[in-house]
């Protein structure tokens, strides 16, 4: 008969194998490639103290010689002392393949974050479907999916790519709400050498799916260059958001500064007096939200939008601001994406969005009109029709076009529109407006007086069409403001709106239909 003291000695065993299920090979992997282990992982991301390891001594069935965890860890634990859910592919057992005990230590966390409510880190670095499982590794690749579906709009996630990231395994991350990755991460669904083999085309990983190529074209939100910076982004992320959708998002030092600064004012000489001068919309944002803390998504993906969190009076908020040192500030087909993707986050946990306006437009051109500039731009009018968050709008310069509406405008959407007097609201600017209403005008001058004519039709109409004045006779926006009472202004709006309750129009219809 086996005591106490014998069953203790066995557990102790058998954890410290799971600890390190291949033992030193494992280990020299791993301090070969650099890299830590999977528990290590997410120990730098949680709470110091706070992992709790769930399904540790899992493993196939009827194979002596099975590894524990079959090539993850899960577990749950608290960032700044809110519950999390993780799961961290571990690359020294089976390469992170998935197959059946892998998805089923998955499934019973992502189950316990539905029950209770809390945000799920993906930490992957896995080579994808374990093939000598064959469609077993399907099916539980399927299984995973169906429960992120559960979860997504319902609590955050978070996917953050460490290593490889290969064939199945980029469908779990591209269905999270936001994707972090490292700069020697990588992605795809068919490899280099797949890709040579099948095309005869040669391409590096990094090319491929490098993580600075993902950056670039959306894919991934943000490339940071340690591992540990990319759980701190994660972390200062999470601040952000509510542990699910069921709760307010967390409030932080509200009540900073009610009264006017000397930084506010700095707003009244920051627009520059020509039309076609950029400035950094940074500046304007460092001004008017609490403490000048901004969190980015997307800072190297379409620059000529700006996307990520503030907080106003202790509360987050969304921004979605336009960058006129990127494009003149002018809308194309890939911010539309960024954009829309954004909005819809923000709305799913209750987090208001501020617009800051300066835009000539949509980015005219051939190619934007093949990149289905029409279709992705409706995407991002349908988000901000939709969303039924509080929305505050801000322009500060340029709105034209369809510019003008689809970044929040009052007729889509927004709750309370304000204006600098450098505002310009119309149809065009009046460079291009000109050519085409003062065509004959233009034409009846004589050729020595066609430049002074053209000028004095532009600013009169600068003076008398494209100003805020127009817009607020006709209550198309709230009012003028002065620049300097900008973040006073948000606040005041915000407090306005924080009982906000949309309330829908009965609808029989199953769904609505995206532009896709």
């Amino acid at each position: 008969m086996t005591g106490t003291a014998e069953k203790l000695a066995e557990l102790r065993k058998l954890l410290e194998i799971a600890e390190e299920p291949t033992g030193e090979k494992g280990l020299q992997k791993r301090l070969a490639k650099g890299i830590p282990s999977a528990r290590e992982r997410a120990h730098m991301l949680l709470d110091p103290g706070s992992f709790v390891e769930m399904g540790a001594l899992m493993r196939q069935p009827g194979n002596p010689n099975a590894y524990y965890g079959d090539g993850v860890v899960t577990g749950r634990g608290t960032i700044d002392g809110r519950p999390v859910v993780v799961i961290s592919h571990d690359p020294t057992v089976y390469g992170g393949s998935v197959s059946e005990m892998f998805g089923r230590r998955v499934r019973l966390v992502m189950e316990f974050a539905y029950n209770n409510a809390c945000p799920v880190v993906c930490i992957n670095d896995s080579g994808g479907a374990r093939i000598q499982d064959g469609v077993t590794s399907l099916a539980w690749y399927a299984i995973m999916c169906r429960l992120q579906e559960d979860l997504s709009g319902y609590v955050p996630m978070v996917a953050v790519m460490l290593g490889k990231c290969a064939a199945g395994s980029v469908y779990g991350p591209i269905n999270m709400d936001v994707l972090v990755a490292t700069e020697d991460s990588y992605m795809f669904v068919t490899g280099p050498e797949v890709i040579k083999a099948v095309t005869g085309s040669v391409v590096t990983a990094e090319e491929l799916g490098g993580a600075r190529a993902l950056e670039q074209n959306g894919t991934v939100h943000h490339v940071a260059k340690t591992e540990s910076d990319a759980f701190t982004w994660v972390r200062d992320y999470l601040s952000y958001l509510p542990t699910s959708c069921l709760e307010a998002p967390p409030v932080v030092n509200p009540g900073l500064e009610p009264e006017l600064t000397d930084t506010d004012r700095e707003l009244d000489k920051l627009m520059p007096d020509a039309d076609k001068t950029g400035y950094d919309m940074h500046e304007v944002l460092l001004r008017i939200f609490d403490d000048g803390a901004f969190h980015e998504l997307g800072a190297k993906t379409s620059e000529n939008l700006i996307t990520g969190f503030a907080r106003v009076d202790g509360l987050p908020v969304g921004v979605v601001a336009n960058q006129p040192m990127a494009l003149g500030g002018a809308l194309d087909a890939a911010c539309s994406d960024k954009a829309a993707h954004f909005i819809r986050l923000c709305d799913a946990f209750n987090i208001p969005l501020v617009y800051v306006v300066d835009t000539p437009g949509v980015l005219p051109g051939v190619d934007e009109e093949r990149n289905h500039v029409i279709k992705r731009g409706g995407r991002m009018f349908r988000a901000l029709i939709e969303a039924t968050v509080p929305i505050v709008t801000i322009v500060t310069r340029k709105a034209y076009g369809g510019g003008y509406a689809v970044m929040g405008c009052k007729q889509l959407g927004a709750d309370i529109a304000l204006a600098w007097p450098t505002a310009r609201l119309a149809v065009m600017g009046a460079e291009s407006m000109i050519p085409i209403v003062g065509k004959r005008q233009l034409e009846a001058a004589p050729p020595e007086q066609r430049e002074a004519v053209r000028q004095n039709m532009i600013d009169f109409y600068n003076a008398t069409v494209a100003t805020p004045w127009t817009a607020a006779e006709r209550g198309y926006i709230d009012a003028v403001i002065e620049p300097s009472a900008t973040r006073l202004e948000i606040r005041k709006a915000l407090r306005l709106l924080r009982d906000k309750d949309a309330v829908r129009k009965s609808n029989p219809r199953k769904h609505n239909l995206f532009p896709m």
